[in-house]
């Protein structure tokens, strides 16, 4: 990748050694998704672009370099600086190496959505690290955009913005579009990539359109991210989606744009990695189910190219985890197990639950009329997301507390509400929920990393009797 202005040493002309880090950055390799493609059936070309190679090990490495150079051409960065930004882990990573080099200090805000080990690699760099909460709006005080912007007032700093930053798609129209080009001998036909800052796909899609109108060029989203229509509201796959326009979206650039659920995207990077020996997180498990869908409508001419926006070294807390995955309900460790419990309830709507608006007297009224005790309290309409769940209430509380004063009758759930219920996984064992509700009444239940159900002691005994009869029949 080109850096302008960063200094050469003319010492090493002639060798192979790098003046530093800074250029390694960019000229990374593309692969053919060999074992995918059989496994799917694909008869075109499969390939990844493998943006791990550069030393920050994502693709934010390009436009980290890009903005910091524009930052200092426009004397917006002086010597001894300090960058604040917002980041789910990556652009982080690239501002921390391209800073190590030029002498800023900097400071990163991320929400808790984001893998530990995330928080961990940017502290390693000599970051300093600040932690929001996910389930807020944009505009709340302690929303990760907020926080960003009054660190930078208050510290004096510059920030890049990679939202609204135009070298941000700058430096992959410089950069990923050519590599592309150049490495597909001009026959790439498809470009498949994750929408976040839209930096990437729109920097991309402008080189590639250039050279040829015909590529078609595909975003690849999750399904609760605006880009693909949905609200924007809480989901799992990280670094991707948004629940905002940013500046570099281009509607116009993209041929398509590509739903995926979080189980999809967690699923197909588990099996990436396993299939193909390529470690991709999440966002890349969503890029590459896109990619799969394209791929199979796509001619056996047609050289289709999936970026890879970063590895899965950064996520083995969370999707490869099986432990994580299957309290998520994202994968089962049986075939008796927590979802057949639910499946002995008949008609019992799945989810019961009430919004923290609803009044005590209306949860008290939900209650009665379909003979639970418990309650989750959900922000918003179904389908949930597992961060929409802000607590619960019981009817043994509510009991307590409306005897001590009736006049909660008519208060709104969110100011009497408890914790929230523990979870457990559709897939995982009986017996977790057996020993779970021995130290809570009910269960939150979730599937596909979304609430389902409220699993209470008397599903369970419910479903042993079923057990029972079922036996007692076979032998009977």
């Amino acid at each position: 990748m080109a850096t302008d202005n960063v200094e050469v040493d003319a010492r090493l002309h002639g060798t192979e050694i790098a003046a530093s880090v800074i250029d390694l950055i960019g000229n990374t390799p593309l692969v053919r998704l060999k074992r995918i493609s059989e496994i799917h059936g694909i008869t075109s070309t499969l390939a990844m672009k493998m943006e791990t190679t550069n030393p920050g090990g994502s693709s934010k490495d390009r436009p980290a370099l890009e903005m910091i150079l524009a930052a200092e051409r426009d004397g917006l960065l002086k010597p001894g600086g300090t960058i604040v930004e917002p980041t789910s882990g990556n652009t982080g990573v690239g501002l921390a190496i391209v800073a190590a080099q030029r002498g800023y200090q900097c400071v990163f805000v991320m929400t808790d959505k984001v893998a530990p080990e995330k928080v961990s690699l940017l502290r390693a760099y000599g970051a300093e690290v600040v932690v929001c909460p996910v389930a807020v709006a944009p505009d709340d005080p302690t929303s990760y955009y907020k926080v960003a912007e009054r660190l930078t007032f208050e510290l004096a700093a510059f920030r890049p913005n990679q939202y609204a930053n135009p070298n941000n798609p700058l430096a992959h129209e410089k950069s990923t579009g050519p590599e592309l080009w150049r490495q597909t001998a001009g026959r790439i036909t498809h470009f498949v990539a994750g929408a976040g800052t839209c930096g990437t796909i729109t920097g991309t899609a402008r080189f590639l359109k250039q050279q040829n109108p015909a590529i078609k060029v595909i975003a690849a989203d999750p399904d609760a991210s605006v880009f693909s229509g949905g609200s924007g509201r809480p989901y799992l796959v990280e670094g991707v989606g948004e629940d905002f326009f940013p500046a570099a979206w281009s509607p116009e650039l993209y041929d398509d744009v590509i739903a995926i659920s979080d189980e999809e995207s967690f699923l197909t990077a588990r099996q990436v990695s396993r299939q193909e020996g390529i470690l991709i997180g999440g966002s890349g498990g969503m890029a590459v189910a896109a990619a799969i869908k394209v791929a199979k409508h796509a001619g056996p001419n047609d050289i289709v190219v999936v970026l890879n926006p970063d590895s899965g070294r950064g996520y083995l807390s969370r999707l490869f985890d099986d432990d994580w995955m299957a309290n998520y309900g994202f994968i089962r460790e049986c075939d008796q197990c927590v979802g057949a419990v639910l499946d002995t309830r008949g008609d019992t709507p799945s989810l019961l639950y009430v919004n923290p608006t609803h009044t005590v007297r209306e949860a008290i009224s939900l209650m009665r009329a379909n003979g639970i005790s418990q309650l989750p309290v959900c922000k918003n309409t179904p389908p949930f997301a597992a961060a929409e769940v802000s607590g619960a209430v019981d009817e043994l509380e509510l009991m307590e507390a409306v005897y001590q004063d009736p006049s909660v009758m008519n208060t709104s759930v969110e100011k009497v509400m408890g914790p929230k219920l523990p979870t457990i996984g559709a897939g995982q064992k009986v017996s977790l929920a057996v020993d779970m509700l021995d130290r809570s009444a009910a269960l939150l239940v979730l599937s596909g990393g979304r609430p389902l159900s409220v699993l209470t002691r008397t599903d369970l005994l419910t479903y042993f009797d079923v057990l029972a009869r079922d036996a007692e029949g076979r032998h009977g």
